[in-house]
């Protein structure tokens, strides 16, 4: 993958090489020599969006593992509370 940087100027005056850029990797977009915005290839957005999930999904075992757990039983002694 190759990240290509453009300033803001070389976008407004060729955006052509940078749909084309996209096809190698995401394109840098600066702002004064800071990174403002990224351009990616639709294909690529895809790939991100398909990664992002919710916290429920990142927590789930996979389907088809089953993991016996039986933790120790703990003895803890009591006492009555003191109310007087």
């Amino acid at each position: 993958m190759t990240i290509t940087t453009l300033s803001s100027r070389e976008l407004n005056q060729d955006v052509t090489r940078a749909k084309k850029a996209t096809k190698n990797g995401p394109v840098f977009i600066t702002d004064r020599g800071k990174p403002a915005h990224v351009l990616l290839s639709f294909e690529d957005y895809q790939q991100l969006i398909k990664q992002r999930r919710n916290i429920a999904d990142a927590l789930a075992m996979p389907e088809g593992v089953d993991i016996e757990f039986e933790p120790p039983r703990l003895d803890i002694d009591t006492q009555p509370a003191d109310l007087s």
